[in-house]
């Protein structure tokens, strides 16, 4: 039998079969299969025993690196750790930042950084969507959903300025105001975006070969869910109601929002969940922009401070930080955040020693708490369900190896 087993698989005496042997077999690391990670399996047959993830291909010690630069320094480091949703990752950090400098972003500028929130929620669920496309053999989801997230991508840069890493808030605000062609842009895709979801229900959800491969497959119950501390709408998706934007941060608070919730917690149901999130966000969207308030965008404290010579800027809806910014100094303490990502809740622990630059800088992301999901949902189910499972899980690489 060993001279039958192909280069990357071993047979190895491991408990579980019969006569005692499993095969394990690597997957990966490649991009954009398995991403930045290798998969360990481990099989009796074709039937999955355990699943190891092997995370650590990236290496990017964002915690470390954050306690060696000052902390507006640190807002454009941190999104890179979910480059697809850079203002969510970003968000919670400035918030606790804001917190030990004792100032509260204006109206304005809460309305606006929901705004940008939920267009990058919409990408970072249509880039989930094509990936989990491509898992299953269907090219044509792959190139729709990353298509059509082209869309709010441009969206993202003309309320920003930047495609990807926006560094839009800051803090006590936010760099730009909304431009008067942002309205009309985001009614268009308003009505495009809802036309192709019901596309895409047609073509993907509803397409009996892919409820064939996802229909439960990769059942997480309710209970299971909360005791292994999942996140995001892989925890929505087991029929229960939590999400991190029910705390009310930015302006969550004063717009009506009800999360999405599943029932059967299976593989198909946590891509329904995120199709039908595309929606609600659609709808925050326009519930921000009709509700947005008059006023500043950026907190009195800093922009007293903007140098004579570029506060024309402001009169343009656009804020030059003053020389100052780069050098504040917080209040000593500690401060625990929290906001929802389009993968699921990431929080932020943040202490102050008093300085210019972060003392300690703890981050939890969505990714890293449900990576523990490859191995409880894949036990039990053949190797081929394996790709149904991780592409139903919208689980970002990078953002685990943080």
């Amino acid at each position: 039998m060993a001279s039958a087993v192909s280069p990357g698989m071993e047979v190895r005496r491991i408990g579980g079969s019969q006569d005692g042997r499993v095969i394990e077999l690597y997957i990966g690391a490649q991009h954009p299969a398995s991403g930045h990670m290798r998969l360990i399996v481990y099989l009796d047959g074709d039937v999955i025993v355990r699943v190891d993830p092997d995370i650590g291909y990236v290496h990017r010690t964002m915690e470390k690196l954050a306690e060696t630069r000052e902390y507006v320094r640190v807002i454009s480091l941190l999104e890179r750790m979910t480059i697809i949703d850079s203002c969510n990752i970003t968000l919670p950090y400035v918030e606790a930042v804001e917190k030990l400098l004792g100032v509260e972003p204006p109206p304005r500028a809460r309305y606006l950084r929901t705004i940008l929130c939920e267009i990058n929620r919409i990408a970072s669920h249509l880039y989930g969507l094509g990936i989990g496309g491509i898992f299953l053999n269907h090219s044509t989801m792959y190139m729709w959903a990353f298509g059509d997230r082209e869309v709010f991508l441009h969206l993202a840069s003309l309320l920003t300025g930047a495609r990807l890493t926006h560094t839009y808030s800051v803090f006590g605000g936010v760099r730009r105001d909304l431009p008067r062609l942002f309205i009309d842009e985001f009614s268009k895709a308003k009505r495009y975006m809802l036309k192709r979801l019901r596309d895409y229900d047609k073509l993907f959800f509803n397409n009996p070969v892919i409820r064939g491969r996802l229909e439960g497959v990769g059942v997480l119950k309710p209970q299971r869910a909360v005791e292994l501390g999942v996140t995001g709408p892989n925890l929505r998706a087991s029929g229960v109601r939590y999400d991190a934007r029910l705390t009310g941060y930015a302006a969550y608070g004063e717009l009506d929002f009800k999360p999405v919730v599943g029932k059967e917690g299976d593989a198909l149901e946590r891509i329904w969940v995120r199709l039908r999130e595309i929606e609600v966000s659609l709808d925050l969207i326009e519930q921000a922009i009709r509700s947005l308030p008059e006023g500043p965008i950026f907190h009195e404290r800093f922009t007293k401070t903007i140098p004579p010579a570029v506060r024309h800027w402001l009169a343009k809806g656009r804020i030059k930080l003053p020389g100052g910014y780069v050098r504040l100094k917080t209040r000593p303490g500690e401060v625990f955040t929290r906001a929802e990502m389009g993968h699921g809740e990431v929080t932020y622990y943040l202490v102050s020693d008093g300085g210019i630059k972060p003392y300690r800088l703890r981050v939890v992301t969505p990714s890293a708490r449900n990576v523990v999901l490859f191995d409880e949902l894949a036990r039990g189910h053949t190797l081929m369900d394996l790709p149904a499972i991780y592409g139903s899980l919208d689980y970002f690489p990078p953002e685990a190896d943080r």
